[in-house]
């Protein structure tokens, strides 16, 4: 027999447990906690400018160009301590070809070509194709095979390499069985071809003007002297398209600044340039680490960089696998540390991964993402849920991470409802962040910082059930929240390791339930299973002792 005063002692234990987590915790499996830097994270790649930093930055010179900035103040700022000087130097080689293809070069003129014995032979308007046996038809007899190098002379027109049309003259010569040929060009015709395929051609003169300079300077300061050529036609010299690249207000900037050239300490310097600086330069000791320290190519800020489209880019978000790939992970990639240089270039990026770290540089990971600069920060979004269920009413924490990414807010959703902004999110320095909430029903929470969006945290949730009286030995008397009318409550009783139903209840419409049975000496609990989303829940274990 069941003596009311145990009764009252086992309820006033199960009032003590009223505060705790057992509407889930009796009997149910608790899931292990998850860190917030290991819940699976949303990867947010923003950042500023494009290219590599070092030197003239084109939008930036285009916006001193808008302030009534002169070229020489222009190139000035970008290089500080330079001066401006002539130069000596009147043609140079760009290579248009280097393999074994056959070559064509032909003109809507007569033309000449002149052998290594320094015969020229006519040749007729029209084009000649060769390959490395160098038979070259002249105009007035059959085609012979002439003693290489040949250099091809233009008549009264243009002649073209291969359809191109170009300025100068063309040289080809055979090595090593293969064909390889330059366009020996005069250095101011070669910019004309330069200018406007690096910089904009209707921009404003005096940035043109800049560019111009910039261009004579760097083609002088990285030509390969002691080489069969100079320079490449591409980003590994300057972006060189001939005649067919030509504007006339490139064209009127070169001649502006016919011969001039960027100076320091009387020699002509490596006028490194770039697109949009994202509103400061970088020194090249920075950008090119082990590079000696240049006193004219120098971190300098860079104002009116905001007109380019660049001057900041992204957000945008990064899948995980990708990224691990790019950093190559040791395992899931699960948070990320960054250095950055003095401009906020970023210098090294490493992946904490769930098997160790590893390390890449900053331009590395710029060419495997493809992105702009290096000038960039990876923003990371993660919120974990609970570790377990949560009971109907209590308060939850939610812990995450919101780093590098602006104006982080937390959305939620309950079943069949829309997103909503629940407010603000403020990370601590590390990054960290937690939420606290009080939970009515099962809950979907996410961080969102402009278009990104974290994983969904998901946060279940549980009835509470609670006995509160007893009639008897043979009624117990209880509650259950939110309210479930009709729902059926079954009382267990536990037999051992596992836990059996003794008894049924059903709630009322106010909530309450009474069930009937016969106590005996043991532990009993209340379970209800009502669906709508809801996890089970569990009432603290009453315990009922012998008299």
């Amino acid at each position: 027999m069941v003596r009311p005063r145990f009764l009252a002692a086992a309820l006033a234990l199960a009032a003590l447990l009223a505060g705790s987590a057992g509407a889930y915790s009796s009997g149910a499996a608790k899931r292990r906690a998850t860190s917030p830097s290991l819940a699976q994270a949303t990867f947010v790649v923003s950042g500023r400018g494009w290219g590599h930093g070092v030197g003239l930055a084109q939008w930036g010179a285009y916006g001193f160009a808008q302030q009534g900035a002169s070229y020489d103040r222009i190139l000035a700022h970008y290089y500080p301590g330079t001066t401006l000087g002539p130069t000596q130097v009147t043609r140079v080689r760009v290579v248009l070809a280097q393999g074994s293809r056959p070559l064509s070069v032909s003109s809507e003129a007569p033309f000449r070509v002149r052998d290594a014995t320094g015969q020229v032979w006519q040749l007729a308007a029209g084009a000649q194709r060769f390959g490395p046996g160098l038979r070259v038809k002249p105009a007035d007899g059959p085609a012979q095979q002439l003693p290489g190098p040949l250099l091809f002379i233009p008549g009264t027109s243009p002649m073209r390499f291969d359809g191109r049309p170009y300025r100068g003259q063309f040289q080809v010569s055979v090595a090593n069985g293969a064909l390889r040929a330059v366009n020996s060009v005069p250095l101011e015709g070669y910019l004309y071809g330069v200018v406007p395929s690096e910089m904009p051609h209707a921009w404003l003169p005096e940035a043109l003007k800049a560019q111009a300079v910039a261009a004579r300077s760097y083609a002088l300061a990285a030509r390969k002297t002691g080489s069969w050529f100079d320079l490449y036609p591409d980003t590994r010299s300057q972006v060189y398209r001939g005649i067919a690249g030509e504007w006339p207000s490139a064209t009127q900037a070169v001649q502006a600044t016919a011969g001039e050239v960027v100076l320091y300490g009387g020699h002509v310097v490596k006028t490194y340039f770039f697109s949009s600086s994202g509103g400061r330069t970088a020194a090249a000791s920075e950008v090119w680490p082990g590079s000696p320290l240049t006193p004219y190519l120098v971190s300098v800020n860079d104002p009116y960089d905001t007109i380019s489209p660049y001057h900041r880019w992204g957000p945008f978000v990064v899948a995980p696998g990708r990224l691990a790939h790019a950093l190559s992970a040791r395992g899931r990639l699960v948070d990320l540390r960054t250095t950055t240089g003095p401009s906020g270039r970023v210098r090294s990026v490493t992946a904490v991964g769930s098997q160790g770290e590893a390390t890449v540089t900053g331009p590395d990971l710029r060419r495997a993402l493809g992105l702009r600069s290096t000038w960039f920060r990876i923003g990371v979004l993660s919120l974990a849920p609970p570790a377990a269920p949560v009971t109907f009413g209590a308060r939850v924490s939610l812990t995450g991470i919101a780093r590098n990414l602006p104006s982080v807010t937390l959305e939620q959703r309950q079943s069949g409802s829309a997103w909503r902004q629940a407010g603000a999110v403020s990370a601590q320095p590390d990054g960290t962040v937690k939420v606290a909430a009080r939970l009515r029903g099962p809950t979907d929470y996410r961080l969102a910082s402009g278009s990104a969006r974290s994983r969904v945290a998901h946060v279940a949730v549980a009835p509470r059930l609670r006995f509160y009286s007893l009639t008897g030995t043979t009624s117990l008397h209880g509650f259950a929240r939110p309210l479930f009318p009709g729902a059926s409550i079954a009382i267990q009783r536990l037999n051992g390791t596992s836990w059996a139903t003794v008894a049924w209840a059903t709630i009322t419409a106010n909530g309450d339930f009474e069930a009937s049975l016969t106590l005996s000496p043991g532990d009993y609990r209340a379970r209800l299973a009502p669906g709508r989303g809801f996890v089970p829940g569990f009432s603290p274990t009453l315990r009922v002792t012998p008299a």
